[in-house]
């Protein structure tokens, strides 16, 4: 995960298969898994956890060769991240597009259950510029592999969204996104989008509840262009991605939350108190999608870990589900 601010949103996932008082139809949670830190468990164990705690979904950040050799069999499904750090070699050229396949899908899918590959998370500037070409080559490899059946896509800050409200007049930003949202229509790959009341909530406390930004009963808002009634801040941001696809042309290209998720500690409203309510709130709303998509979101909560060598702000370092000893940060209902 990037640099938090109220548009810098998103996360690394595990499927959580099956929660306590959960409807069935809620089989598209997970759980994201950072590894910066000194003090984690092996990949193995990490592993072997999402696998005690039934959840059925992981995403990485890099091709991590000792966490897919840890997946093979596990029946876990994956986001595998190229790393911003390949974007750029990726787009240059096909050939170089091919040996990233062979070298870090090949060896171990179907063994590992690679769902979607994201060509870069919350990339910013010029590099921008080279999410569609890496994206278009990745397919190309994945196709000439006999691969085809894993979906290319990006992973987007927020702020890729302006005007977010009210949630129907969701535009994208800048230009190229249009040209994502193209690609992905055409593939049928799902947008990876990170979203995170947290950060808007935190930078707004004036205008936005508590309550509303953590799924809690007694915020309604409106939209008056097209009459929808929104109760959580989540929905609102989310259903904000859907109307910038449908002006890009791409109405029919869903949304996958690639990250979200609430600090326990580090910073304003960063608390264990809030981020239980926010984590299984998600967990308990998402089956039943938004009030402009009503049908299961697959999201991710980020993260796995407390990662005790995260940058920046200090929240950053607690927005694990679990402490370093795999014991629970808070109590959640898997």
């Amino acid at each position: 995960m990037a640099r938090k601010d109220v548009a810098s949103m998103f996360a690394v996932a595990l499927f959580i298969g099956a929660f306590a008082s959960v409807p069935t139809s809620v089989q598209s949670i997970g759980v994201c898994y950072g590894v910066i830190g000194n003090n984690l468990p092996s990949r193995s164990d990490v592993v072997q956890l999402y696998r005690s705690k039934g959840i059925n979904g992981m995403r990485i950040y890099f091709a991590d060769g000792q966490a897919l050799s840890a997946l093979r069999n596990s029946g876990i499904g994956l986001i595998l991240d190229i790393g911003n750090d390949q974007l750029a070699n990726i787009a240059s050229s096909t050939s170089n597009a091919a040996s990233w396949v062979q070298n870090n899908v090949r060896p171990y899918y179907p063994a590992v259950n690679i769902k979607y590959i994201a060509a870069g998370n919350e990339v910013q500037g010029g590099a921008t510029q080279s999410i569609v070409p890496a994206m278009r080559n990745l397919n190309a490899a994945l196709s000439a592999a006999g691969l085809g059946a894993i979906k290319v896509s990006t992973s987007i800050r927020f702020d890729a969204v302006a005007n977010s409200f009210p949630p129907s007049a969701g535009v994208f930003a800048q230009s190229y996104m249009t040209d994502v949202a193209r690609l992905l229509a055409s593939t049928g790959a799902p947008l990876l989008a990170n979203v995170y009341p947290y950060f808007a909530y935190r930078d707004n406390p004036r205008d936005i509840s508590l309550n509303y930004a953590t799924f809690q009963p007694g915020t309604s808002v409106r939209d008056q262009n097209n009459g929808l009634t929104y109760t959580s801040l989540f929905d609102a941001m989310v259903d904000a991605v859907y109307a910038a696809l449908e002006k890009a042309g791409a109405p029919g290209v869903k949304v996958v939350i690639s990250e979200s998720g609430w600090p326990s500690a580090g910073g304003f409203a960063a608390s264990a108190d809030n981020a239980r309510t926010y984590n299984q709130g998600l967990i308990n709303h998402v089956g039943g999608g938004t009030p402009k998509k009503r049908e299961a979101l697959e999201t991710y909560i980020f993260a796995m870990f407390n990662e005790n060598q995260k940058t920046g702000d200090p929240t950053e370092r607690s927005f694990g589900l679990f402490n370093p000893d795999k014991s629970p940060a808070y109590n959640i209902q898997f």
